[in-house]
């Protein structure tokens, strides 16, 4: 099998790459993959796989049947969507969609599913077993599209027993894959706070409730609840991101507005400090004789990488690609929502090498300059592919 799945890698490499091209030149943003949707669906229908669109908007699930396909049912994702950051690469496929760019990898993301979708058809009449591909939608946009693949019924009918998915990482060589089983990527949440106070002459400020200095106050005592509250082996982030107030040099404003994001690998801790975030400011701004509006939008979960199931995947993958190309990957602090699907069954989630220091392919992911290396692609989807049969 897996000199099988090799060898159609291979002979599909070059569609792999039209196909990865078409993708970048035409991204589209979270929740509005129109053409990306209709693109992924005359794709397999060329293969003849059976699919069911419109699952969360613009979601598509595939279903590929081996024999006995109810022995057990093995779920692969790639997102769709893009960012809104202008392309600054000078290529062939640049982005013709003034503003919005692949910047992150999911044209990579959906080739490689739609490469291990037709590989699989192409062999179910030899492996047991169904293997359920979603393409979706929305995974840079709250609520994130996973929470609403979920909710559309994407893991249900026939349900799946597992859930691999995978992530270019630009600083990793291509012909490498990393793992990490337990906890994997942070939870993300977002913090809007307005303070609201009497405003006044700068000259003046004993007739004022100073909302600058009590904003300031805020941010650095913000970093308390950390420092002060959270297990230190357990990572942690909170970080104030926007500070919006006054107009002129000599008048106090009535309002200053933040922003921010808090990040965390527990999930009892997350809410705790949520809990805490709320008292501490509303408490302090309250003391300094302002008012407060604040609101924490619940985001993307913790990650959490199955042991069990990510054993197995790396150990297939070092079958797959040799033990020496396959590595260990670190904590990391970002989100993806991924997690959602983390939370529900048991899941893994690796990362695909696609950097090129010698060929000058190093920029990071969600920068106008992100590029791969496009031999990544056949490489994933056959492991991919792989990955799935013998689960």
């Amino acid at each position: 099998m897996k000199d099988r799945i090799k060898a159609l890698a291979s002979e599909y490499a070059p569609d792999l790459i039209s196909c990865r091209r078409h993708l970048h030149s035409h991204p589209e943003l979270s929740f509005q993959e129109f053409e990306t949707s209709k693109f992924i669906q005359q794709q397999l229908e060329s293969w003849g796989v059976p699919f069911r669109a419109g699952v969360a908007g613009t979601g598509v699930v595939a279903l590929i049947e081996g024999k006995n396909p109810g022995k057990k049912v093995i779920a692969l994702r790639g997102d769709i969507d893009a960012l809104p950051i202008e392309e600054a690469n000078d290529v062939p496929y640049k982005s013709q969609n003034a503003g919005i760019m692949h910047a992150c990898g999911h044209d990579v993301h959906t080739t490689v599913a739609l490469g291990a979708a037709r590989i699989l058809q192409q062999l179910r009449d030899e492996f047991e077993g169904t293997v359920k591909i979603l393409f979706q939608p929305g995974e840079e946009k709250h609520p994130g599209g996973a929470s609403l693949m979920i909710q559309d019924g994407a893991l249900e009918d026939p349900k799946p027993q597992a859930i691999l998915g995978l992530h270019v990482l630009p600083a990793m060589e291509t012909g490498l894959l990393g793992f990490r089983a337990g906890k994997y990527m942070a939870s993300a949440d977002e913090i809007y706070i307005t303070i609201k106070g009497k405003g006044g002459h700068a000259a003046a400020p004993h007739l004022t409730a100073d909302t600058i200095l009590i904003a300031s106050n805020l941010v650095v005592s913000l970093q308390q609840i950390i420092s002060r509250n959270n297990d230190p082996f357990s990572p942690s982030v909170l970080s104030i991101c926007a500070f919006n107030g006054g107009f002129t040099t000599n008048v106090i404003p009535s309002e200053v507005k933040l922003m921010g994001t808090f990040r965390a690998m527990d999930e009892t801790w997350r809410f705790k400090a949520h809990e805490l975030i709320r008292k501490h400011a509303t408490e302090l701004v309250h003391a300094m004789g302002a008012e407060i509006d604040i609101d924490i939008l619940v985001g993307y979960p913790t990650l959490y990488n199955n042991e069990a199931v990510t054993g197995t995947a790396r150990k297939l993958a070092e079958d797959y690609m040799g033990a020496d190309n396959v590595v260990d990957t670190e904590l990391r602090m970002g989100a993806e929502d991924f997690a959602f699907y983390s939370q529900v069954i048991p899941a893994c989630f690796f990362r695909l090498g696609t950097g090129n220091k010698a060929k000058g392919i190093t920029a990071g992911v969600h920068t106008p300059k992100f590029d791969i290396d496009e031999r990544a692609l056949e490489i994933g989807a056959g492991t991919m592919a792989y990955l799935a049969t013998q689960f």
